[in-house]
């Protein structure tokens, strides 16, 4: 049960280690065994890699976009090639199950990659006549990146943020989360592989120092975020100090609306997706599950049944469809919000328990009866905790779904199509489904508003994240002087 890389980072395409730097490991949260020993960047280390990133990202920037393009694509044709290794990898890193990390990780890195792939060529500026004289603009790479990642989807967010950068002239310097350090190490040996040149796509390790000194380092342009709210508000602050360009995808406590007249079957399978999958750890959940009070009933007796029917387990079984929690210190966390709802009054529908001794694994756990000034109404969880509210009104249940520091996501479960679309106009989120949860396919832009974050990720949005705009005027006469 091990996954060793050959160093704790990686550097203009060689290994690199500093054992000067804090010793951390990574522990697969089924069991508790460590599947890797890694090393923090220490300053000379990220000092390397923010040099290797600045020497490199010039001469790249100059390519024509459609070999930028082909480098991504043969990536992602690796990506694809290697998808079981790479997803084993995961699974050890996160504890999520292989049914799931075959399907949604790398599979979705190579989806990036080859769509930015495709992206790359198709940029362009504007011409814009002025009479005798015209102006143009030029789409301008931002230079070196960094890009800060999560736990919860590690090769996934990788790939988010470096197929854009990488598309579009930039280079990155990439920090996974301590917590789940492997697959970025294994992204970078792939990019290299396809032929991505030295020094554009580098990967450190560490806590938050590591990401503190390469976001305030004078050479970085921009910064990319997936993370926490407080850790969002920490790191937006540095880099408005240093005047530069910030994405943020941040926390949520998104609301999912049932309406009276939606398909109750597909309904009830949107809010498992939404709370159970990847054992709940996902920043778009919809945690705040509103059901129309005439359903109520039926929907919590479907919802139990299915959600006691969840197969728990080995998480490298691919019977298996939920596993552990990522680590004991969040198993604790998660813990200590169903007891909170426990003591707050909340009706246990099912779950509420740790399962085992062995491994960081909680029952899918449903409360209803909760009313919304609840703890567990109000702060992300990040577990498999879904809290059933009930509502009557439409008016009231978009005032309600609204009233957070949040805004990430929202659904709306119904038949009716008009009034699908005039609840989303209403719902203060920055990605929104209909008659759907949870898919997020890189060709629709993905982030938040309010403490969600700023900025987004994916699609054709990415273009306004990851370039900037150079006007230029084009006189084509004499110059008119007053003197």
């Amino acid at each position: 049960m091990r996954a060793q890389p050959k160093a704790s980072h990686f550097i203009a395409g060689a290994w690199v280690e500093d054992r000067a730097g804090s010793a951390f490991e990574s522990i697969f949260p089924a069991t508790g065994e460590v599947v890797a020993q890694l090393h923090a960047a220490t300053p000379a280390v990220i000092d390397q890699a923010l040099a290797a990133a600045a020497d490199a990202q010039h001469e790249w920037a100059a390519r024509p976009p459609v070999e930028r393009g082909r480098v991504l694509r043969r990536a992602a044709d690796i990506l694809r090639v290697r998808n079981h290794e790479l997803s084993v990898l995961e699974t050890l890193d996160t504890g999520k199950p292989l049914q799931e990390t075959l399907v949604a990780d790398a599979a979705s890195g190579a989806d990036a990659l080859e769509y930015f792939a495709g992206f790359a060529a198709t940029v362009t500026g504007q011409t814009i006549p002025l009479g005798r004289d015209m102006a143009y603009t030029l789409r301008e790479a931002l230079g070196v990146c960094v890009g800060i990642g999560a736990w919860n989807y590690p090769m996934q967010i990788a790939c988010w943020k470096a197929a854009p950068a990488l598309a579009f002239g930039n280079a990155m310097v990439f920090k996974p989360s301590e917590v789940t350090p492997l697959s970025a190490l294994a992204l970078a040996e792939i990019l290299q592989e396809a032929g991505l040149p030295d020094g554009l796509f580098n990967v450190v390790q560490g806590m938050g120092e590591v990401g503190a000194q390469l976001v305030t380092d004078p050479r970085v342009a921009k910064v990319s975020l997936t993370g926490s709210v407080p850790t969002g508000r920490k790191v937006y602050a540095s880099a408005a100090q240093g005047i530069k360009s910030a994405t943020m995808e941040l926390g949520g406590k998104s609301p999912l609306i049932i309406f009276d007249d939606a398909d109750l079957d597909n309904a009830v399978g949107a809010a498992m997706l939404a709370n159970f999958y990847s054992a709940g750890q996902i920043c778009s959940n919809g945690t705040r599950v509103f059901v129309h009070r005439s359903i109520k009933t039926a929907f919590l007796d479907k919802l139990a049944a299915r959600a006691g029917a969840i197969v728990l387990g080995d998480p490298l079984d691919e019977a298996t469809q939920m596993g552990p929690l990522v680590s004991d210190g969040h198993l604790s966390k998660v813990l200590g919000y169903i007891d909170q709802g426990k003591a707050e009054g909340a009706r246990l529908v099912c779950g509420g328990a740790r399962v085992g001794s062995t491994g960081c694994y909680v029952q899918p756990t449903v409360f209803a009866d909760v009313t919304d000034e609840m703890v567990i109404a109000r702060e992300e969880i990040f577990g498999p905790v879904m809290t059933v509210l009930d509502f009557d009104d439409e008016a009231d249940v978009i005032a309600r779904a609204n009233a957070t520091e949040y805004g990430l996501a929202a659904g709306v479960f119904t038949r009716d199509i008009m009034r699908g679309h005039r609840v989303v106009s209403q719902l203060q989120a920055g990605t929104c489904w209909i008659n759907a949860y949870n898919l997020t396919p890189v060709e629709m832009p993905f982030g938040g508003v309010k403490a969600s974050g700023v900025g987004r990720e994916n699609g054709h949005a990415a273009l306004e994240h990851y370039t900037r705009i150079k006007s230029v005027y084009l006189g084509l006469g004499d110059v008119d002087a007053p003197y």
